[in-house]
């Protein structure tokens, strides 16, 4: 059976309310970190000036890697990397190998995931593996991982090396789920592995027939103990008989969808629910498409790099995100969270980014593939990987002005621990009070009792006269960060 959202079981679509279902209060946060881009931590927001600059949330895009491209050949696409705890960073991309002798339509790539490593994660080496005997008839890369001998002229890729409970690992260090074109073998597939290189394709297995053609991401989510996959619902647009005339076979505008299952090895017999479609913001911009979104969970958060697509020309990325994995929220100007590049660039058309960033030091590093041409232009385009890079947990901001905004925090739960804070404070100021549930200053945690910060760090601690937050654990407070042209990310109690 389809698991609905619940609010369908209250006859309310999911986009109805989904953005006032908010937790109850006191919320309980645990100590993972939390974000304040949205009213799901955030109560208000005020200016200290009644006429001046209201405190903004502030988009901030990755930086690229002055090295970039960091990998070349391959028209690589679709990527996936991990680092591993002995810091090799391992990753496995969709490489598009052009053929010679086709020059348009599908033919023109051999598709099939590809694998590359690296000790610092900006010197990369493709290993010559050479595990397939007719990978120059079939214009394999010599590091080609993922191809069917049986089938040989599939397409495989769009990788994502799952995260999943033990029980569902079947013995398997890896296991990656991919898709495939072409039948008798299309759909969306997993395949497990001991090393990430030499996959068992004896056990490899198809779990849903779907002709989404882009990268797809499943997740294990524990807290509904069951599997969601993020896709793009071509199944009923483009199904099996119709045409490509609008009016029978369509585009759908390429929306992106969400389907779940209990389990994971098997068939899953849901059809997936379109979940978000281009808006009038993405009309007025020109970007009435959607190419995909694959997603990442953190801090209790779906994560979306959502690639908004002007038909069919550029590919961009954006920043989404959700908390309960059905509503999905954007910011209102929709800016790029990775820029595109100048025209002598090998990024200049199209970035294919992935979502699942490798954590170093004080950055989050984000993989992403550029083209220097557009998605029309297969034959005369060109590929390659690079790097950017954002600072931890630095999404989005809220941004107090010069002359002073306050971000107030729904009530809260202290857990104990001290008060922890993202933030960037190095050309103004920040000062915390704890208050109550209405908002009584707590004695001895007020501004007065606590030095302006000015500085910038991912985790500063907080405290008042040489006392600590922890000393209100249990007690529910609210949190109040006056911010004076300032970047607040996060906060959290750390034990």
């Amino acid at each position: 059976m389809n698991l609905l959202h619940p609010l369908f079981f209250l006859g309310l679509g999911a986009s109805s309310l989904l953005s006032g279902a908010l937790p109850p209060e006191p919320i309980e946060i645990g100590h993972e970190p939390q974000f304040v881009l949205d009213q799901q931590r955030v109560d208000t927001t005020w200016s200290l000036k009644l006429k001046g600059e209201p405190v903004k949330r502030v988009m901030h895009q990755a930086r690229k890697h002055p090295g970039n491209p960091l990998i070349t050949g391959d028209d690589p696409s679709h990527l996936w990397v991990l680092r591993e705890a002995d810091g090799k960073f391992r990753m496995w991309y969709q490489a598009n190998v052009k053929n010679a002798a086709v020059s348009t339509g599908k033919g023109i790539y051999s598709v099939s995931v590809a694998y590359a490593e690296s000790k610092d994660g900006i010197h990369w080496e493709k290993p010559e593996l050479d595990l397939f005997p007719d990978a120059k008839k079939y214009f394999l890369p010599r590091n080609c991982v993922i191809h069917h001998l049986d089938q040989p002229q599939c397409e495989s890729g769009a990788p994502q090396i799952l995260e999943l409970p033990e029980k569902d690992r079947h013995g398997y260090r890896y296991v990656m789920h991919y898709m495939m074109t072409s039948a008798p073998m299309n759909g969306l597939r997993l395949v497990g592995s001991h090393d990430g290189i030499h996959w068992d394709f004896a056990k490899d297995k198809r779990i849903a027939r779907l002709p989404s053609d882009t990268h797809n991401t499943l997740h294990y989510d524990a807290k509904s103990d069951e599997y969601v996959m993020f896709c793009r619902s071509k199944h009923i647009y483009h199904a099996i008989g119709q045409t490509k005339d609008p009016l029978s076979g369509g585009e759908s505008r390429r929306g992106i969808s969400r389907m779940s299952s209990r389990e994971l090895w098997t068939e899953w017999t849901v059809r997936p629910q379109t979940i978000l479609m281009p808006d009038e913001r993405d009309a007025e911009l020109g970007y009435n498409y959607y190419m995909a979104m694959p997603v990442h969970r953190h801090a209790g958060i779906w994560w979306g790099v959502l690639s908004p697509f002007l038909w069919n020309d550029l590919y961009a990325s954006e920043i989404a995100w959700s908390h309960d994995g059905w509503d999905f929220s954007r910011l209102p100007k929709r800016e790029h969270f990775i820029e595109f590049g100048s025209e002598a660039t090998f990024d200049h058309s199209m970035v294919v980014c992935t979502p699942r960033w490798v954590e170093v030091g004080d950055e989050w590093w984000f993989y992403y593939a550029g083209f220097d041409g557009s998605h029309d232009d297969a034959a005369g385009r060109k590929g390659a990987i690079g790097l950017a890079t954002l600072r931890k947990e630095g999404f989005i901001s809220q941004h107090g002005p010069k002359t002073g905004g306050v971000v107030c925090t729904r009530a809260l739960r202290w857990p104990g621990g001290d008060l922890s804070v993202n933030v960037d404070a190095h050309a103004g100021g920040l000062k915390v009070r704890v208050s109550d549930e209405l908002r009584k200053p707590v004695s001895g945690f007020d501004y007065a009792d606590m030095p302006v910060f000015q500085g910038d760090s991912v985790a500063q601690t907080v405290k008042w006269t040489g006392r600590s937050l922890d000393e209100l654990k249990g007690r529910v407070i609210r949190l109040e960060f006056q911010l004076h042209d300032a970047d607040l990310y996060t906060f959290r109690a750390v034990p």
